[in-house]
């Protein structure tokens, strides 16, 4: 258990929690008590983590990709985390890639660069020159992380089980939510698994007929020289898109429409990421989105993906529509589609939830709406009702969300909708007629044609069955069960109600003519019987709780 563990590691933890002053985890560590959570501001929370040091910074980041468990506020705040930190001495750093290495490093590499070009909580990155004159980036694992990593799951894990006491931590499963933050957390020391991220996601952007392939780039792997702490991938020289300085003398071309095309390129490639390919690259930050020097854009980081099935990127793409439409009955119908909750949900609260939302934008020009909001409003619906949703949803609206922060930084002018429209119009005649309508058209007359030739025999069999009164229909109707119960238990009552009103009218018949001791001794036995009969009655429905 966490509360019995005395790790110096534990104590730091215990320390910086209640040094900022969240009072809640102060009654909960102390006293053991599980009451409501009371989450810290955004801004608390962000200092919580940056004084837990590098790997709950990447926690946070982590978090900041999941708008369906925190508000717009969290992701926001959480969402500038910077994961920088003081960098590994090029020693250590030589160590680790002399060991990596399957050849002696003077031989492998003319020139590295023992100053990095960036320094993060997992890795740290140099430039470097192979012995062939090729220019490489080297990403190269912080000594001692994976222990580090390791220590600190198990306590998150025990924080964890602290909270999922409560009802919010039931809610929403935090024990399992936890357990996917720790399997992110050690996949990142994995740069195999990156590396096969990498490749997978420049070889589904080479090609496409919504954009230009040449226009965006993806490093490419050395292989040879990649392993699980050490990843070795092409050098592309640019600066980040927000930083880069579009003139008029550049390539001739006019700085306003290069931006306009940049951010339409953008919008082109994530989309087709997202709706066509089904696997996209989930933190395109600014950071991520670099400006090379030739006039092309580079994807980089591609250590975080987002994956989505053939379902739900319909669901999502007639989500999409309907928020353009601004209609809510539709939004509610498509968010049941993709939800996994098990308890039932309130359709007419849904509704009306997403038809007040909606019409705050009734009035607005497009160019007005911003698009990323709408998608953190349809989480917040998603939290108010109880209903959970896979947990690549969030990944999906942080991509989002982050491509349209980006782009508007670069081009203020650039409508989300206008772009996506197009975009939607596309990927609906290829949910109709798949990519190749040709193949679609063949694969329906093929159909046909065996529909037509198996329909006489079947009506043949259908009509055979009708006449020889062999033809039984089979129905099943759940719930019905419990109804033909309660008919049946309303019926006996009723008969039996009739009954003791039947043996009361009689006794009264008899004992108002009464002529002899015997009638009037049966007048008696009836009214007994009778009044028995009754009590058994009332306390049977007395104790089915139906009496109302």
């Amino acid at each position: 258990m966490f509360l019995t563990q005395t790790v110096p590691r534990q104590r730091d933890i215990i320390e910086v929690l209640l040094r900022n002053g969240w009072d809640y985890m102060r009654r909960l560590i102390t006293l053991g008590k599980a009451d409501e959570p009371q989450l810290p501001t955004p801004a608390v929370l962000k200092n919580i983590l940056v004084d837990l040091g590098p790997v709950y910074v990447k926690l946070g980041q982590l978090l900041s990709t999941r708008p369906d468990l925190l508000n717009a506020a969290y992701i926001d705040e959480l969402s500038t985390l910077q994961d920088e930190v003081p960098a590994v001495p090029w020693s250590a750093i030589e160590i680790v890639i002399r060991q990596q290495l399957k050849r002696p490093l003077e031989e492998t590499f003319a020139v590295i660069n023992p100053i990095p070009v960036a320094a993060g909580s997992i890795a740290q990155t140099h430039r470097a020159t192979l012995a062939d004159g090729r220019e490489v980036a080297l990403k190269v694992q912080r000594p001692g992380i994976d222990l580090t990593i390791a220590q600190d799951i198990a306590l998150i894990q025990g924080i964890a089980d602290l909270v999922a006491r409560t009802e919010f931590g039931q809610n929403y499963e935090i024990k399992s939510t936890a357990e996917e933050f720790t399997k992110a957390l050690e996949a990142e020391l994995d740069f195999i698994r990156e590396a096969d991220f990498t490749d997978q996601l420049r070889q589904n952007l080479s090609q496409s007929t919504w954009y230009d392939p040449s226009q965006i780039v993806v490093a490419k792997i050395y292989w040879d020289l990649t392993t699980a702490k050490l990843l070795v991938m092409e050098w592309l020289d640019g600066v980040p898109l927000l930083s880069a300085n579009l003139n008029a003398a550049k390539n001739g071309k006019d700085p306003v429409e290069e931006r306009k095309a940049i951010t339409s390129l953008l919008f082109r490639v994530f989309f087709k990421q997202l709706y066509i390919d089904g696997f996209f690259h989930a933190d395109p930050h600014p950071g991520n989105l670099f400006y090379l020097k030739d006039g092309r854009i580079a994807l980089l980081d591609c250590g975080m993906v987002g994956r989505l099935d053939p379902r739900t990127q319909q669901v999502l793409t007639e989500m999409l529509l309907a928020i353009v439409d601004l209609d809510a009955q539709r939004c509610a119908q498509l968010t049941l589609q993709i939800s996994d909750s098990p308890q039932p949900i309130n359709l007419s609260r849904l509704e009306s939830d997403y038809d007040r939302m909606l019409k705050k934008y009734h009035n607005l020009n497009l160019s007005q709406i911003n698009f990323s909001m709408i998608i953190y409003e349809v989480l917040q619906i998603t939290r108010n009702n109880k209903i959970r949703l896979p947990s690549n949803m969030g990944l999906y609206a942080k991509t989002l969300a982050n491509l349209e922060g980006v782009a508007r930084g670069f081009n203020p002018d650039i409508n989300f909708i206008e772009e996506a429209q197009p975009l939607l119009t596309d990927l609906f005649r290829r949910q109709l007629f798949g990519a190749s309508p040709l193949r679609s058209l063949l694969r329906t007359a093929l159909d046909l044609k065996s529909l037509s030739l198996q329909s006489p025999r079947q009506i043949e069999l259908f009509l055979e069955r009708i006449t020889s009164e062999t033809l039984q229909w089979n129905l099943s109707i759940r719930g019905l069960d419990g109804l033909r119960r309660t008919l049946d238990d309303s019926a006996n009552r009723l008969s039996f109600s009739i009954l003791v009103g039947s043996l009361i009218m009689g006794a009264a018949l008899i004992s108002s003519n009464a002529q002899t001791s015997q009638l009037s001794l049966i007048a008696n036995v009836l009214f007994a019987t009778a009044s028995l009969l009754s009590l058994w009655l009332i306390i049977s429905i007395l104790r089915s709780g139906h009496l109302r």
